[in-house]
């Protein structure tokens, strides 16, 4: 898969990824709960990977960050991120680049790595290399956490389009293939999204042939019953329903 699809796919989008508030599904069933987990930062360099136009990273750099980047292979995305900066100063240092080559962006090792929703746009040996690069990029006792996509998901979820891969191909079969999607926001529109297909196992392979060694923390994200009594309508449908994965694990 070429790098630059997936640089296309948010070019053409990045008017509706841009938001200061919770806009699209996993606003709520997902990045919470990341957040959670990157806290507290204070004192902490943190560099975000697939930063987007800013939503993720400016929420951890809200909470007091010593130094706080953004990279993402998207000139578009990181034009509103840089406006946003403007208009919000919180000290964050935006740049274009590919999380498979982003040590030539940054000049020193951080303390948490983040990244939300990027490997479901690479392929396994792009995200082995991308992993790589992360451990040597992270302190002693430096956390990576990451997002994926549940890979079970694009099997279960039937047509429901707040958050739908059609896939292309078997459990084991369809690795690496491309698994096109929606992902919902609260106003009814839909997004592109994209789940290149991976299983667990290549995952923690992953984890494992970058260098991490220490047992990593596994979370299967769905809708809250909170959110089912916040507004049934919306979330009702994804009830019971594995959304996504979440990932901590340390050097």
């Amino acid at each position: 898969m070429k790098s630059d699809s997936a640089r296309d796919i948010f070019d053409d989008s990045s008017e509706f990824w841009a938001r200061d508030e919770p806009r699209i599904l996993s606003d709520w069933t997902a990045r919470p709960f990341l957040l959670e987990w990157c806290l507290p930062v204070e004192g902490k360099r943190v560099l975000d990977l697939g930063c987007g136009e800013g939503y993720f990273t400016r929420q951890i750099a809200r909470h007091g960050s010593q130094e706080m980047r953004g990279i993402d292979i998207s000139q578009a995305m990181i034009e509103r991120a840089r406006q946003n900066e403007v208009e919000e100063v919180l000290g964050i240092q935006y740049s274009v680049g590919c999380v498979t080559e982003f040590s030539s962006e940054v000049d020193s090792q951080f303390d948490l790595i983040t990244a939300v929703f990027v490997y479901n746009y690479l392929t396994i040996e792009q995200m082995k290399t991308s992993m790589a690069l992360i451990y040597q990029s992270l302190t002693e006792g430096g956390q990576f956490i990451f997002s994926l996509p549940h890979p079970i998901h694009p099997f279960l979820s039937g047509n429901d389009s707040r958050f739908h891969f059609k896939r292309s191909g078997g459990w084991f079969s369809g690795k690496d293939n491309i698994f096109e999607g929606t992902i919902a926001m609260k106003e009814g529109k839909t997004v592109a999204v994209r789940c290149v297909h991976k299983i667990f196992e290549d995952v923690f392979d992953a984890l494992r042939e970058a260098g991490f060694r220490k047992f990593p923390e596994l979370k299967e994200l769905t809708v809250t019953e909170e959110l089912l009594q916040q507004d049934p309508k919306f979330f009702g449908p994804l009830r019971d329903l594995p959304l996504h994965i979440a990932i901590r694990v340390e050097r």
